[in-house]
């Protein structure tokens, strides 16, 4: 398995071959708040150690600007009794701030997949602003593609919450995105080595929410300004 910096794959969201392998390539967004765990998230889905994470010395967070990943998972899944592999494309942006639409376009021109909003559990939220940023860039279907993962899940129970009771409690921009995320939620805890053990589920969870979708991408609204 291949891990690297890449300019383009091909033809995204459709499935090329590789060595009589189909393979199937897929754009993830990932969009986040600061120290949210929006790099982690990257790791864990990447399966390694490329995005920067934590804080650095000025005290400013570590990603200044978007960073693309990808890599190659062979024989991950069978469709149509054949195996397959899945490339995932992963793009890390700065904490609440959409690249531009054209940088969004040149880094995946055949649309977006999933868009993976992170957000920390024992943090509040008000992220509407980047909600707007989403719509006007790709437009209302966003929602459809959209997967929340909550991260330092364990806070919730130090607390003795239940994570469906944190949804309840928590900002109204969380609780409904959480209700209208086409992946739903998924919940990590960074108590423990979540990056290497949550990796294969969370690439799981991708991959069903872009089979709902039939494998068709968002389409990049290049003629907005954000």
């Amino acid at each position: 398995m291949d891990l690297h910096t890449d300019n383009l794959f091909g033809f995204l969201g459709t499935f090329g071959r590789q060595d009589e392998r189909k393979v199937l390539t897929l754009n993830v967004l990932l969009l986040g708040d600061r120290q949210s765990g929006r790099s982690s998230v990257g790791n864990a889905l990447i399966g390694g150690d490329g995005f920067q994470t934590g804080i650095c010395v000025s005290g400013d967070t570590v990603t200044t600007k978007h960073r693309l990943l990808s890599r190659n998972f062979q024989r991950f899944f069978r469709r149509q009794g054949a195996e397959s592999d899945l490339t995932l494309r992963v793009v890390d942006t700065p904490p609440m701030l959409l690249p531009r639409p054209h940088n969004v376009h040149e880094l995946c021109p055949e649309g977006v997949h999933v868009l993976v909003f992170v957000a920390r559990a024992d943090l509040p939220h008000d992220n509407t602003r980047l909600e707007e940023q989403v719509e006007t860039l790709f437009g209302p279907g966003w929602r459809r593609h959209a997967l929340l993962v909550v991260t330092h899940a364990d806070h919730l129970e130090e607390a003795g919450l239940h994570p469906s009771d944190y949804l309840t409690q928590t900002s109204d921009w969380l609780r409904a995105l959480a209700v209208e995320a086409g992946g739903g939620v998924s919940f990590l805890d960074n108590s423990r080595d979540w990056p290497s053990t949550r990796g294969r589920p969370l690439r799981d969870r991708l991959l069903r929410l872009s089979a709902g979708n039939h494998h068709r991408a968002l389409t990049v609204r290049t003629e907005v300004s954000l």
